[in-house]
């Protein structure tokens, strides 16, 4: 199979595009590492995914990646007892409707949405640098385009809203691919992102009733199914198409365009370099 002897690791894995990646991944013949918060969640889906692919390869490892000491954790027990890492797709997200802080003191959608990509990408890297050819693969959004990154109020303390500080992670995400990609170039990894479409999933139900009732009905309006919304994280972890594909968007399997801030180098320098900072990376 196309992947077999791969070892894949997919966050915010236990439900969503997240959920469905790594079924297929499995299916596709790797071993996968299915990462989320809750961990009789996480057992349960890896005897699902077992159970569907007939893939015994498929292992669960709780982290809650608002938590800079869980991305650490997390991280150093897959180097513990994995010699390296083939694909990360970095997919685990929120959107919160009232303004919340992360364990670490950092608002949360940027915790959770940027850096937890930022950090958990840093520290596996050197296991990304022993596969042949490793890939990273971010989940961003089209929910980036009409956005701009304040500087001055990373964290929205000013005039917070869900909807935009959202926009904004989604933003960061594009603006650290492309900034990691540079980095990259010459090495044996690859770093690339996209936008799933608007997916009918569980996500943003975590909010008040007024949110969920909003949320729900543009689910019935226009979004697209679970299984279609995974394709394209699938597609950049798994086709031989990409392999040597690095620093671009892709939308519906293919390559996009992103917004002009989103291509920013010098925007990308300096969240970097925050970001870097605000990690201890």
């Amino acid at each position: 199979m196309v992947l077999d002897g791969k070892i894949c690791m997919v966050t915010g894995a236990t439900a969503g595009i997240g959920l469905v990646t790594a079924r297929e991944l499995a299916r596709k013949g790797a071993a996968v590492i299915v990462v989320g918060r809750d961990a009789a969640k996480g057992e349960r889906v890896v005897r699902e995914i077992r159970a569907a692919t007939d893939n015994e390869r498929v292992g669960f490892q709780r982290a809650d990646l608002s938590r800079q000491a869980d991305i650490r954790r997390l991280a150093h027990e897959f180097a513990d007892g994995h010699p390296r890492l083939d694909v990360l797709v970095n997919n685990v997200g929120a959107i919160l409707a009232r303004r919340q802080l992360s364990a670490d003191g950092i608002e949360m959608t940027f915790a959770l949405n940027h850096l937890s990509y930022f950090l958990l990408t840093h520290q596996l890297l050197p296991r990304l640098r022993e596969a042949p050819a490793g890939r990273i693969v971010n989940v961003s959004s089209a929910a980036h385009r009409g956005a701009e990154l304040d500087f001055d109020d990373l964290q929205c303390e000013r005039g917070y809203s869900g909807w935009r500080t959202y926009q904004r992670s989604k933003l960061a995400n594009l603006l650290f691919t492309y900034e990691l990609a540079r980095r990259l170039e010459g090495s044996s990894v690859t770093a690339n992102a996209l936008h799933p479409g608007f997916v009918a999933s569980r996500f943003g139900l975590n909010n008040g009733p007024l949110f969920r009732f909003g949320i729900r009905i543009a689910f019935m309006v226009s979004a697209i199914p679970v299984d279609e919304g995974a394709q394209t994280s699938i597609h950049l972890a798994s086709s031989p198409e990409v392999e040597e594909v690095n620093g671009k968007y892709f939308i519906k399997c293919e390559p996009a365009e992103s917004s002009p801030a989103s291509r920013d180098p010098a925007a990308a320098r300096r969240l970097w370099e925050i970001s870097e900072a605000m990690t201890a990376s």
